[in-house]
């Protein structure tokens, strides 16, 4: 075995990888993305983008000729030589005065041929291609797959991976979680992968299966799901998306979190008793429970959303687990940031004696 494939690289979380990003940007220093297919490379870049108020351009290389970024030659008639078109696909002076940072992401790059690459390595290394140069304002950000991701990918020229810092991601349940409850993942999607943390990433570059999970393909899984679905054509869809494995146990999750009570009834108070214990199911109707919530802020009345926060309080209370309870406490407080009113509820009191230390604990 070579040295070379002996190894190991650094691993950052997607919020580790925001981090670094942000402070390459600040300093104009452009940084290379690496990571497996699906943990969600190109949504990082478009959400820091989005969040500086700025614009992405996402140009896949893999899929350019190497005239796509540097123009096209045309006769100048008026100077007897010949020029450069530039190119459409990357900002002009005027479009970057619009926006206070433009991305420049190149996509995909490790996966381009040689003579892509090298029309690249001249933007990387000079901010120009020819006669055109970046604005000021830009920023360059690279992202491809590692080779051993069994992907089509060329080995990049040495000069050109020095001009880059190099960040390899990896997949993160806690930054996934946080993803998937602001952008409303199906509450059986994050309610089993709560439960099966291991289930949130399985590629395995060695495996023939053509479906695998990754944050990507579970976001797709949340679209899929209808309720009024057969389970023939849920699997179908599912396994065709996950994998049959672990189409299998979602599906199984799935039927036992049917079987729960509405999670409107909970909190209305016509609930109060659990009769299903499996700890799978009881983490999706947590996550339904905060949704509700949260969905209810600012649509009823205050003593109505009172009353449901004290009924949230008094049902976790009374029938989970001391993590499930924490759990279900932490995300409301803060990855919802609903605001509750301790003083107008109830069972508040009693749920800070019980469990306020391990709340505590849990964020720190």
């Amino acid at each position: 075995m070579s040295s070379s494939s002996q190894v190991e690289y650094r691993t950052v979380t997607t919020a580790g990888a925001k981090s670094a990003i942000k402070v390459a940007f600040k300093k104009q220093r452009p940084i290379f993305l690496w990571g497996p297919p699906g943990v969600g490379k190109s949504d990082i870049v478009q959400q820091i983008t989005d969040d500086a108020g700025g614009y992405m351009f996402d140009l896949r290389l893999g899929q350019m000729d190497p005239t796509d970024l540097r123009g096209m030659p045309y006769f100048n008639k008026e100077d007897g030589v010949m020029d450069w078109a530039p190119p459409i696909d990357l900002p002009s002076p005027e479009f970057a005065k619009d926006y206070p940072m433009i991305t420049v992401f190149l996509d995909e790059m490790n996966s381009a041929p040689a003579s892509v690459q090298a029309a690249a390595y001249q933007l990387v290394l000079n901010r120009r291609l020819g006669k055109y140069v970046l604005p000021d304002n830009v920023v360059i950000i690279a992202a491809g797959n590692r080779e051993s991701d069994k992907g089509v990918t060329f080995r990049m020229p040495t000069p050109l991976a020095n001009r880059f810092v190099h960040v390899e991601i990896r997949a993160d349940y806690e930054a996934w979680f946080d993803w998937a409850v602001e952008n409303g993942i199906h509450p059986d999607v994050v309610g089993y992968l709560s439960f099966a943390k291991q289930d949130l990433y399985d590629f395995d570059a060695k495996s023939a299966s053509r479906a695998f999970a990754t944050p990507r393909s579970w976001s797709f899984v949340s679209e899929l799901i209808e309720e009024d679905m057969t389970d023939t054509t849920a699997t179908d869809l599912i396994a065709g998306t996950i994998g049959e494995g672990l189409a299998v146990k979602f599906q199984a999750h799935r039927k036992i979190a049917g079987k729960l009570p509405n999670p409107t009834d909970v909190l209305a108070g016509k609930v109060s008793k659990l009769e299903v214990q499996e700890v799978s199911a009881m983490y999706s109707l947590t996550i339904s429970m905060c949704y509700e919530l949260k969905e209810a802020l600012g649509t009823v009345k205050d003593a109505e959303f009172h009353s449901m926060s004290d009924n949230f309080f008094r049902f976790m209370m009374d029938n989970f687990e001391t993590e499930l309870v924490v759990m279900g406490a932490r995300i409301a407080l803060t990855t919802y940031a609903i605001p509750f009113q301790p003083t107008k509820l109830k069972n508040f009191d009693e749920f800070h004696q019980r469990y306020g230390k391990y709340i505590l604990a849990s964020q720190g």
